[in-house]
């Protein structure tokens, strides 16, 4: 009977609490009631006081300057909110990003938005794309106090605009935050079906995967489809010679006694122990993988972020492994 160990617990997938961006957004016309000047304004912006986020709207620079990303677009999304139409809603990146999910791959200074109640789009600014398409209210919820499109239509929305790869990142993004399930995403898919990219949504629904723990998974798996590889196994549990579940790793072919570790920093946030330097943190997955070798007899391929940027290269490296210990497991 095989028996579990907290040793190897794995941290679930989680997100931490978005930031309240509740009246940081100070526009033009506010600053002039409060009674300052256009020449006073563009001093305070000379002087680093204030930071301009889109026409017509300001933050303070401290305040932007330790902001993510991702939170840097919320708060443009805010600035777009505060002059665009009341029934505008947040849509696409702009809706993914609201509620904490992955995105990579796709320009975060520009905010998406659609309007409930008009299926025209918009004119379009450089960073603000008001897309055309009508969004009835089971479409809308409400996110950290702004109006966005649900996570189903989000996932949807986006793959009618990206490519595969960021397509599929945004869309298990999603399904690790439990926004959504692949029942609710094919079921979006299905009455989407002449939408723009339903060849793109048709691949992304194929190849998504609730398993897949960070965008680094998300793109190694959509790699070896691209590659044409084997279909890799992800989240692969080793035991121990006493059957304790001992660790867990990322992929693995266990036909070929070939495993794969995603090396990120993704996985040095979430499976650094607390207080433990790099190079201990490095010391200890080394002591892991070796124990890991020894327990199946396999060999590990680490890949990197860096290693995605050279898909030939790593593909002829994977192939050439699984050929060796294809021939040899059989």
């Amino acid at each position: 009977m095989r028996r579990t160990t907290n040793w190897c617990t794995v941290p679930s997938v989680t997100k931490e609490p978005q930031r309240d961006l509740s009246g940081l957004v100070q526009l033009r016309r506010q600053l002039l009631s409060d009674g300052l000047t256009d020449n006073q304004i563009a001093r305070l912006l000379r002087a680093n006081v204030l930071v301009r986020i889109r026409h017509g709207a300001y933050v303070r620079s401290e305040i932007w300057a330790e902001l993510t990303d991702a939170d840097r677009h919320r708060l443009r999304s805010r600035a777009v909110l505060a002059v665009a139409h009341p029934s505008t809603v947040l849509t696409h990146v702009s809706s993914v990003l609201e509620r904490g999910g992955d995105v990579w791959g796709l320009p975060e200074d520009v905010v998406h938005t659609s309007q409930a109640d008009r299926t025209r789009a918009g004119r379009r600014r450089s960073d603000w794309i008001p897309h055309r398409g009508q969004l009835r209210e089971e479409d809308i919820e409400t996110i950290n106090g702004v109006r966005v499109s649900v996570a189903t239509r989000s996932a949807v929305e986006v793959c009618s605009i990206a490519k595969v790869e960021p397509a599929l990142v945004v869309v298990n993004g999603l399904l690790r935050l439990k926004a959504m399930t692949l029942e609710d995403f094919h079921a979006a898919v299905q009455s989407s079906q002449r939408w723009p990219g339903s060849l793109t949504t048709d691949v992304v629904l194929r190849l998504a995967d609730p398993r897949l723990e960070s965008p680094g998974e998300d793109r190694f798996s959509y790699f070896c489809y691209r590659e044409g590889l084997p279909k890799p196994e992800p989240q692969v549990e080793i035991f121990d010679e006493d059957g304790t579940s001992f660790a867990r790793v990322d992929f693995a072919w266990p036909e070929f006694r070939v495993f794969v570790e995603f090396d990120g920093r993704a996985k040095y946030e979430r499976f650094r122990r607390e207080g433990e330097t790099l190079e201990e943190f490095l010391m200890r997955e080394k002591d892991r993988e070796e124990k890991i070798c020894q327990l199946t007899g396999w060999v590990c391929i680490r890949v990197t972020w860096a290693d995605l940027n050279r898909p030939r290269q790593l593909a002829a490296r994977i192939q050439k492994m699984l050929a060796g210990h294809g021939s040899a497991a059989s």
